[in-house]
This record gives C-alpha cells, structure tokens and sequence, in this order.
C-alpha cells in the first residue's frame, strides 16, 4: 500500500481489523464526525448491501461514491484488492434499515452498497479510494443492533444487551454477519497494508 494512503474508518473495530494487518489508520467516527487526519484517505470499512448479490463478507472497492439521488462526489480507479467486487457507493447520512428503503435508495442512486462516511471524505478532495466490507444485506434489516455504534466509532453496549434479549434471533445473525465482514476486512487490510 501506499505508505501516504491512511485508511479512515468509522468505527474501533474496523480500525482494529486494519491496525493489525500493520495499515495506518485514523478512526474518524460514524458519519466521519471526528476530526480527520491530514493526508490522502481511504473509506475503510462496513457497508450495508442494497443488491440482492452482495451478501454479507463481500468485499467491494468503489469506481464511484453517489449520493442518494446518484450525483457523483468521487470517482477514480477502484484499487487493488484481492478478490473485491467494484462497485458504486452510495453515500448517505442515515441508515437505510429496511429492505424497502434499501431498494429505494438502490434505484435511486443506482449504488449497490452504502455507507455514511465516503461523501463525507470525498468531499475533502483528499479520497483515494474505498474499500468496503458488507456487513448486511438488503433483504434482511439489521433491527435494534443498528443503533449500536456511537458517533465516537464506540459501540453502545446498552444497545446490544437490549437488542440481544429483545430480538435474540436477528441480533445472533447481525453479529455472525458483522464477523463475516470483520474477517473480510482483516484480509483486505492484510492486502492494503
């Protein structure tokens, strides 16, 4: 990887996946909140499937970063990562939930996955790139797990205590997807660095 690059990521455990494989990170937050690190960055990390084929564990690396509606705020050469899908990002600045939501902002902004931090980098005019992992498909909603990040990139351990003994089953799924992009992530990041 290029040494210059630093790959931004939203939240402690997609830096943590990074930081291992020897990658230099910065933990910007959900939605890129906190401030960001000089230099030219790289999206790293979750993102939600909005087409059907991007299952959970899919690795994509973006040609473009659409916002909602499908107006371009980046677009450069996908880089280089060992079996990742290219793909077009949707950048948003909520989460899109609901499988029907998902399929709106799917034609909408003609992306297959999403996040809330690549239109945000993008818009420094320092995004090299994004690598992405899926962390949840379009046809099956994250449920109370989705409020789980804090805007610091910690996790709300209140959120998932709550969501585990509300909505047990789809919490256990949620988790087995999030490992299944963390694992992805771990490997991308082993090929960044």
């Amino acid at each position: 990887m290029d040494t210059a690059l630093t790959l931004a990521c939203a939240l402690r455990v997609e830096e943590k996946a990074a930081r291992k494989a020897g990658a230099k990170t910065a933990l910007v937050g959900l939605g890129a909140g906190l401030p960001l690190p000089d230099g030219r960055l790289v999206s790293f990390g979750f993102a939600g499937g909005l087409e059907p084929g991007f299952r959970p564990g899919t690795l994509v690396t973006a040609t473009r970063v659409v916002d909602a509606d499908g107006r371009t705020l980046w677009d450069g050469p996908a880089l280089a990562v060992e079996g990742a899908e290219q793909a077009v990002v949707c950048a948003s600045d909520s989460v899109a939930n609901e499988p029907e939501a998902r399929r709106d902002l799917a034609k909408r902004s003609g992306a297959s996955v999403v996040d809330m931090e690549s239109g945000v980098l993008a818009s420094t005019g320092r995004l090299a790139g994004v690598v992405r992992a899926v962390s949840d498909s379009g046809d099956r909603p994250v449920g109370r797990l989705v409020c789980a990040g804090k805007a610091d990139g910690g996790t709300d351990w209140k959120v998932v205590a709550t969501a585990f003994v509300t909505e047990p089953v789809r919490s256990i799924r949620t988790a087995r997807n999030a490992r299944k992009a963390t694992s992805a992530l771990a490997r991308a990041a082993e090929k960044l660095a």
